[in-house]
């Protein structure tokens, strides 16, 4: 059984932006309940649409067995899993979120995640207690969903989580949150107030109406038996981010170990609220009339930082530089206290270049915090 485009357009009036992205790139199907492959979820993260128009495949019970069976274990886990994988997996709507969580974090706060999973306090996590993640953002979606016609709610509910009502919680109730909050906020908020002794007693139940999905085979077994340490669960990522990177740097490079600064400007600019991006870019040719070109460690290091902006954010303001401009020597002191990263002469050139319209070597503060917080949440903050 496959969705037309046009029963897709039609569900999408109800959905959230986040659910229509997921929706529109999703193309497998197993029980009512949508999912990206790992191709899928590369795609949504790094460019702006499907590259052609997606129908739902349905899976049956047979080829899911095969994909998870095919699923390698953690420890064979490295920067290329997913190009890997490629169509043999399955993530769900709740796993592509935390994977988009993943992207936009500084690896200062892997640590706080793992500790975050591992509720009873035992250094590794297991498939229970990963678990928590299916209740914590099926509770925040709840609070978002949109008014409308129940009837299809239930349906995007059941594409989204595999069940057409509500499950019982496993977190303490809790008035409505009156902040909108990030889905990284919202998991560290509410997992200190999980019950894992509610979840236990749940877990089969919970694990009962879900399907096992590639990142639960990935980290705990096809048994579902093995835990999850912090090594294991760093380094998987690590390599997210270095994977999406990678496909982004390549997709420009054409093969060479440089990509042009113009080529960086675009990446940069990419998932932002810039209406008119070709003052930038010209500004940019003017002051680098002779390309030099960005190295993958630069480029890398450069979304380090991103990774890090709240705590740049934090140093600037603390520097009182948050109502004028600033210098490449202190733009580049500030982002080193802030997050530990060193970026090149050159690359902090280019970027004040990018963004310095009025060529006074100067960087708005402001405009380029702005600028930088849509494009490290790819759209979506």
């Amino acid at each position: 059984v496959t969705e037309s485009r046009s029963d897709l357009e039609d569900l999408h009036l109800y959905a959230t932006p986040r659910e229509q992205r997921f929706r529109r790139f999703a193309s497998l199907e197993f029980e009512g309940q949508l999912y990206m492959t790992p191709h899928d979820f590369i795609q949504a993260v790094t460019s702006d649409e499907p590259k052609c128009a997606k129908k739902w495949r349905s899976l049956s019970k047979q080829e899911l067995n095969q994909i998870l069976m095919e699923t390698p274990p953690v420890w064979k886990g490295s920067s290329k899993l997913f190009r890997n994988l490629n169509e043999k997996g399955v993530i769900s709507y709740t796993e592509y979120l935390f994977l988009l969580c993943i992207l936009t974090k500084p690896h200062a706060g892997f640590r706080i995640a793992f500790n975050m999973f591992d509720t009873d306090g035992n250094e590794m996590v297991d498939k229970k207690e990963f678990l928590v993640l299916q209740e914590i953002f099926r509770k925040k979606n709840e609070k978002r969903e949109k008014r409308g016609d129940e009837e299809k709610r239930a349906m995007l509910r059941l594409q989204l989580y595999g069940y057409h009502t509500s499950t019982n919680s496993v977190l303490k109730t809790e008035g409505e949150d009156l902040i909108p909050r990030s889905y990284w906020d919202t998991l560290r908020r509410s997992t200190s107030q999980a019950l894992f002794s509610d979840l236990a007693e749940r877990a089969d139940d919970i694990s009962s109406s879900l399907s096992d999905t590639t990142l639960l085979v990935h980290f705990f077994g096809k048994k579902g038996k093995a835990e999850l340490n912090f090594e294991d669960f760093y380094r998987f990522m690590d390599n997210l981010q270095t994977e999406v990177l990678e496909i982004e740097f390549l997709s420009y490079s054409n093969g060479m170990n440089t990509i042009s600064e113009e080529d960086f400007a675009h990446i940069l600019l990419r998932y932002t609220n810039v209406e008119n991006t070709s003052s930038y870019l010209e500004n940019m040719r003017c002051s680098i009339p002779e390309e030099k070109g960005i190295t993958f460690d630069e480029f890398r290091s450069f979304f380090q930082f991103l990774n890090n902006l709240e705590d740049f954010t934090i140093a600037m303001q603390m520097y009182n530089f948050a109502s004028r401009s600033i210098g490449q020597d202190e733009f580049k002191r500030a982002v080193y206290v802030a997050t530990g990263v060193k970026l090149s002469p050159h690359l902090v050139n280019t970027v004040f270049k990018i963004f310095d319209v009025d060529r006074d070597d100067q960087l708005s503060y402001k405009e380029f915090i702005g600028i930088m917080k849509d494009r490290l949440n790819r759209g979506f903050r």
